[in-house]
């Protein structure tokens, strides 16, 4: 198994130039995964975004995080893919989920569970080169890619992380950061793999994480949207009573067109203490912490969508925490 590596979640809000300065930053701080957020509607181009990155980097591996089946179908997904990986290769990988963001503003619910897996199915094989019977008849892409690209399943529900289990080549993992909810989420997957007949340790095991970094700004308020999402989520475990009020109010507010953003409403309903559960937030000090306990989970990566404090910027956030995590 691979040294434990780290990754930086870029949703492209801002202009795509900032994105690439950020990409940039992240390659030379010694990262080695950039994921680009995909919700068309409320972020830029996630693929024109990836295509830029690959053009500007040279060692940082790319994938969507997350891209969908229902508004990208699987033909779009492999080739898209194919030509990624034709200019960079060995860089790639295929983030995906069900889809949340990116069909919910569409006024969209996210896909079935076997629906979802015949389409990741599905895409392998047009990546692969092989052909794919549809409804309308048999298709196949004319640039397959010359190796393979894996694919990371997104999940956070117990089904899904079973299903993941199954089918990943590794997970993105949407659980929180806390000792006992990673260890739900690893039993959930242990027995898809199970069930597969696969090894549970060939599956690489990404930790989905909001952050922010100060030593002199207030962190946790930074993340608190992020948070919201992430309860949000179908999760592997039962929330105790306190965290089902904080749920109720969160589903009160919640609005995906102010999906993640920090001064969403739905930001305003999450307490200081849930922070600590679901999010890397606080001094580079109290980052490392973080960071040394959750190496011990079996967690073979942790990818930080990084927040600004008050008076910093995204920038900030992923140079302190490189200096954490050194």
């Amino acid at each position: 198994m691979s040294a434990f590596e780290f990754g930086v979640g870029l949703f492209p809000t801002e202009p795509l130039q900032q994105i690439i300065h950020l990409a940039k930053v992240t390659e030379e701080l010694g990262y080695s995964h950039i994921w680009v957020g995909d919700s068309h509607l409320i972020w830029r181009e996630a693929y024109v975004n990836m295509a830029a990155i690959a053009l500007n980097t040279t060692r940082v591996k790319l994938g969507t995080g997350v891209t969908n089946p229902l508004t990208r179908h699987p033909s779009v997904v492999g080739s898209a893919y194919a030509t990624l990986e034709e200019y960079a290769p060995g860089r790639m990988i295929v983030g995906i989920g069900l889809g949340d963001s990116s069909v919910e503003t569409m006024g969209m619910k996210p896909a079935k569970l076997s629906f979802f897996e015949n389409t990741v199915q599905q895409m392998r094989d047009l990546i692969d080169g092989k052909e794919v019977q549809l409804e309308s008849g048999k298709i196949h892409v004319l640039h397959p890619s010359k190796r393979k690209i894996p694919i990371y399943v997104a999940a956070s529900g117990p089904k899904m992380l079973e299903l993941s289990g199954r089918i990943a080549d590794g997970i993105i993992v949407l659980v929180g950061i806390a000792d006992d909810y990673i260890a739900h989420a690893k039993e959930r997957i242990a027995a898809g793999a199970k069930s597969a007949g696969r090894k549970p340790e060939d599956i690489r095991l990404v930790l989905w994480v909001p952050c922010a970094v100060s030593d002199n700004a207030p962190a946790k308020d930074a993340v608190k949207a992020h948070v919201a999402r992430v309860v949000a989520h179908p999760l592997p475990y039962v929330l105790d009573p306190q965290e089902q009020k904080v749920l109720a109010d969160i589903r009160k507010t919640y609005d995906y067109y102010h999906h993640m953003s920090q001064a969403a409403n739905h930001a305003e309903v999450i307490p200081d203490w849930l922070v600590d559960k679901f999010a890397i937030a606080g001094t580079a000090a109290e980052c490392r912490a973080q960071i040394e306990r959750i190496k011990k989970t079996g967690i073979q990566q942790i990818a930080i969508i990084p927040y600004s404090t008050p008076g910093g910027s995204r920038e900030e956030t992923i140079r302190g925490f490189a200096k954490a995590m050194s």
